[in-house]
């Protein structure tokens, strides 16, 4: 139900994302053919769904009363605060009860308060700078059913970002946000200093052009956090909130307390009554009484749900277009959007821990990077995949980033004999059985890892694995369940290439302190490097760190152009689809206050029952 619009580290790896679903076979058309067909779908498709995007309109008062019904794909693995950085379902679960700092509008394209004001002071004569935060006096870590309330305080962010974020043991994405590299080549710390109970402010030791996405953070009670640490250290944090525990004995400073978790079967939510955001008439959100949360792994069964009325709302995939808009009962009404911002992509992994396998000799030359970028048959893709409501990403940053240039886009589209001629460069080429092979007569043969779940990762691989086999390259499909995705990224590294996503859709240059660097516990292809290990990763290293304390626009643009250049041409992340979204919802809820957009996705959070 929560929708805070908000950039951090931390929210970088919060949310693995990935896309998906069932192959049709269709007949072989034309490019003009395919056009005429997805343009006349898409069209049918919109007049018989509503577009309603946020542009800004006020909220309209609401009533209290109602239970939300929803669904989820898996069980959390905790209810730790910590651990929910690199778990989406534990992140959904936490989410819930707690809040960031700051918002970000995306109409106004400005940053605005939420559990906080800030100020921003810069010291031009010093060359540094200090973003003072002020908390709302209304923040409680509040308990179900009981009078107890404590103070939600500025040692409560203090703590969490130093002795949570800031402890490399906690292995905290935030960690690698916290550090500056100097002119002279050194690194220094954002440190953080109390100014009284509900004041702190953030010290840059130098200027940046966005100390708020910097500081921004949600965080946990210190009062339970420092306790388990001092007590157990790292491993101390980690093991409280566990999913044995009984959820009503957890504090909450947001939207809902969890109260019931049933393994393999339901979470649920009550209203919090304490939290401070308010509407006009000084009722405080969600309006609704009662959020129950099914966890439902497949995808067929929600929808069934949806259409039995037996949950609220529904993400559509393209396959469920015909039988959910044109086969509506009115019971539900279906939103539309524009494309997303984001997309999944298609990764390789040159790590040298793999060093020793024939298929990093591969990976690490752009050109094999770059020719699998022209076996990528996008439009193969929407056709058979998304039904023609998609699009190919081709540019780094989305449109509403400050810095996204139109004409910098990928140069490698789909071209068979391009493919060819760029693998024959480095001594890629076919045997007399078509079979490829490399400079040492090795078979090119490699795994694509995709997640379990996700039909529309399936599809998308079956159909990139029958564009290699055409020119002999052998691709073996691995179906994972998405945790161990997520371990094989931060842990055990043992995976050829994979098709993932980010949550986040870069609307700063500088997101991703995780991502981009070559440091960064995140940096998809090769993690955690004690110094670039190629050149172009050393100059993506200098520009992203140029382009974060760039203040001048146009000097700026300059750096941030390079950036994406190199991106573009070295094919770590080959991007794919940006697809429409389409939502649908029950009709027994006012949609006045909703809206559901590319930015924010669903906004739900002030809708109340008719």
């Amino acid at each position: 139900m929560k929708c805070v619009f908000v950039f951090s580290a931390a929210l970088v790896t919060a949310i693995l994302c990935l896309f998906c679903f069932s192959c049709i076979k269709y007949e072989e058309l034309t490019l003009e053919e395919f056009e005429a067909l997805n343009a006349k779908g898409l069209a049918e498709i919109l007049a018989k769904t509503v577009s309603k995007p946020w542009l800004g309109q006020d909220f309209l008062p609401g009533k209290v009363g109602g239970s939300w019904r929803t669904v989820m794909n898996e069980d959390p693995k905790s209810f730790n605060h910590l651990i929910a950085e690199q778990d989406s379902s534990t992140s959904f679960v936490v989410s819930n009860m707690t809040d960031y700092l700051i918002d970000y509008d995306s109409v106004k394209r400005q940053w605005v308060s939420n559990a906080a004001s800030y100020q921003i002071v810069v010291d031009e004569v010093t060359n540094t700078m200090q973003v003072i935060y002020t908390l709302r006096d209304d923040l409680y870590w509040s308990y179900y059913n009981s009078e107890k309330k404590i103070k939600v305080t500025s040692d409560d962010v203090i703590f969490w970002y130093n002795e949570i974020e800031g402890d490399s043991e906690c292995q905290s994405s935030g960690y690698y946000g916290q550090f500056l590299l100097m002119s002279d080549g050194s690194e220094e710390r954002i440190t953080i200093r109390k100014i009284d109970d509900r004041s702190f402010a953030f010290h840059f030791p130098r200027i940046i052009a966005e100390p708020l996405l910097s500081t921004n953070m949600d965080f946990g009670p210190k009062h339970i956090y420092e306790s388990a640490k001092e007590s157990g250290g790292v491993d101390g944090i980690r093991s409280i909130f566990s999913v044995a525990i009984d959820p009503k004995t957890m504090p909450s400073m947001g939207e809902w307390f969890l109260t019931e978790y049933n393994p393999g079967q339901r979470l649920v939510y009550k209203r919090n009554p304490d939290y401070w955001k308010k509407d006009s008439n000084n009722l405080s959100l969600p309006f609704i009484e009662e959020m129950i949360v099914r966890i439902i792994p497949e995808e067929n069964t929600k929808l069934l749900l949806f259409k039995n009325g037996e949950s609220e709302s529904y993400s559509l995939r393209p396959e469920d277009l015909d039988g959910v808009v044109n086969r509506g009962d009115g019971s539900y009404t279906v939103f539309n959007s524009e494309g997303s911002l984001s997309a999944s992509f298609w990764t390789f992994n040159q790590n040298p821990v793999n060093s020793d396998k024939p298929k990093y000799d591969w990976f690490i030359k752009k050109e094999f990077r770059q020719a699998m970028s022209c076996l990528l048959n996008r439009n193969r893709i929407n056709t058979q995949v998304y039904r023609g409501l998609a699009e190919p990403k081709l540019n780094i940053y989305p449109e509403p980033n400050p810095f996204y240039n139109p004409e910098l886009t990928l140069q490698y589209l789909f071209d068979t004999e391009r493919a060819m001629e760029l693998l024959s460069g480095i001594g890629i080429k076919q045997d007399r059985r078509g079979v490829m092979r490399d400079w040492e007569d090795r078979r090119i043969e490699f795994d694509l890892t995709i997640r379990a779940d996700s039909s529309i990762s399936l599809d998308t691989a079956s159909i990139i694995r029958d564009e290699l086999s055409k020119i002999g390259i052998k691709l073996n499909i691995r179906v994972l369940d998405f945790q161990k995705q997520v371990q094989q990224l931060f842990t055990t590294f043992d995976w050829d290439s994979m098709l993932i996503g980010l949550s986040g859709s870069g609307i700063f240059p500088s997101q991703g302190s995780n991502v981009w660097p070559s440091s960064g516990n995140l940096h998809m292809w090769h993690p955690n490097q004690t110094k670039p290990a190629t050149e172009w990763e050393a100059r993506l290293d200098y520009l992203y760190n140029e382009g974060q304390y760039t203040i001048d626009k146009e000097k700026a643009q300059i750096i941030w152009d390079e950036f994406q250049s190199i991106l573009l041409e070295q094919c770590p992340l080959i991007y794919l689809m940006r697809s429409r979204g389409f939502w649908a919802i029950n009709n027994r809820w006012d949609l006045t206050n909703v809206y559901f957009d590319n930015m924010r996705s669903a906004q739900t959070n002030h809708i109340y029952i008719n």
